[in-house]
């Protein structure tokens, strides 16, 4: 796309703003953002993403996002002072008169934002496109005639995540070693016979985070042969020590891992090999640490299990093998979905998803919570089938 400039109406949804300025074959050189004063922070986020990327970011100020005529007269003197700007500089040839156009990306903005915006740009005869939220496509609006682009998946999660307004402090992307990599399989193929034991140890290793020594194994946990056979797995990887009737783990790596840490890591490796057998996910990250801005300014920490990008949808999946209990309506089933339903929301707008993993039959009341509020599910029994699930979900 020849246009050098874009104007961006910017708003809650950072994504339709993001995509086009990233692709090599559409990017602008600069971006020019109307912005209201509620959407202030919004613009420094978007803003920060764009110069750190060498594309230079101007804003043109509004007073109202509602007041259509207010918007209309502002744009229109944009494109009055873009002229001017055009004309103090070497006039340009008859061939580059497209290269020094300026197009509107209609996407973003309140609806008298687009609306005005695009009136303002029809009656000066310049480009207009839109961002189709499902397809990840740049479609022209004017001129007719145009043929739309697929944008390039070329966002990375953490530019993703600064234009959503967080600071991402950590994550890890290497592949998880091969001896765990068969541990994970081994766990979610007995998923059947080892769904107590493993929720006994998540216990056993929660309660060791101080000491990285377990409390003393009842004699319940001693006549469990599956729970046996879990450490036995578990002492051959060099992840556990047995002393008596006490475990030990080797560091807080280990005891992390055996505290859930397991499932989040054969998750990330599943979507490895998705990424790997040609499905489109253009970056992928787990255990991601990362600071947010709550609306008194403060920083808040939040930490993701996994997430991927695919055709510049965000998706994130959180993992728990803790045990559920039945009619959990208020109690931590609830509280995992209502936390991830929020980050979907806040960290990756209208066409993020999200899906909790879990290792433990999930109640109901919680599946039907999930349903709700539109959370894919992969849990107990199904959890053999994750591979499958995943795929379909991203599809």
């Amino acid at each position: 796309m020849p246009e050098h400039t874009h104007l961006y109406l910017v708003s809650n949804q950072a994504t339709p703003n993001l995509t086009p300025a990233l692709d090599p074959s559409i990017a602008p050189r600069r971006v020019i953002l109307l912005v209201s004063p509620d959407m202030r922070q919004r613009a420094d986020w978007l803003e920060a993403v764009l110069k750190a990327r060498g594309i230079g970011v101007e804003r043109w100020p509004i007073q109202d996002a509602w007041d259509v005529a207010h918007i209309q007269l502002r744009v229109l003197e944009l494109l009055e002072a873009e002229q001017d700007r055009l004309r103090v500089g070497a006039p340009p040839r008859r061939d580059d008169q497209r290269e020094a156009a300026i197009a509107l990306n209609a996407t973003g903005g309140t609806k008298p934002m687009s609306i005005a915006a695009y009136e303002a740009f029809r009656a000066y005869e310049l480009p207009i496109f839109y961002v189709h939220p499902e397809h990840d496509r740049l479609i022209w609006m004017h001129p007719p005639g145009r043929e739309p682009v697929d944008i390039a998946n070329r966002v990375r999660i953490e530019a993703f995540l600064q234009a959503h307004g967080s600071r991402v402090q950590s994550m890890m992307t290497d592949a998880v070693p091969a001896a765990r990599q068969t541990l994970g399989e081994w766990l979610v193929a007995n998923q059947a016979r080892l769904a107590k034991p493993v929720a006994t140890l998540n216990w056993l290793a929660q309660q060791a985070e101080q000491t990285l020594r377990t409390p003393a194994l009842e004699r319940r946990h001693l006549r469990d042969r599956w729970f046996a056979t879990l450490v036995d797995h578990c002492v051959e990887a060099r992840l556990l020590t047995r002393t008596g009737d006490h475990l030990s783990f080797p560091d807080e790596a280990a005891r992390f891992y055996l505290n859930g840490g397991w499932l989040e890591e054969h998750v990330f490796t599943l979507l490895r090999g998705l990424r790997a057998a040609g499905q489109p996910i253009q970056d992928l990250a787990r255990s991601i640490n990362l600071y947010r801005l709550d609306q008194r300014g403060a920083e808040v920490r939040n930490e993701i299990d996994v997430a991927c990008l695919a055709e510049n949808r965000m998706y994130l999946v959180e993992c728990k093998t803790r045990r559920w209990n039945d009619g959990d309506t208020q109690g931590p089933g609830a509280e995992a979905l209502y936390r991830l339903d929020t980050l979907v929301d806040l960290l990756g707008g209208l066409q993020a998803r999200g899906m909790l993993v879990s290792y433990q039959r999930l109640p109901a009341a919680v599946m039907q919570r999930a349903s709700d509020l539109r959370i894919q599910v992969c849990a107990g029994p199904r959890l053999p089938e994750l591979h499958s699930a995943l795929t379909s979900w991203l599809g």
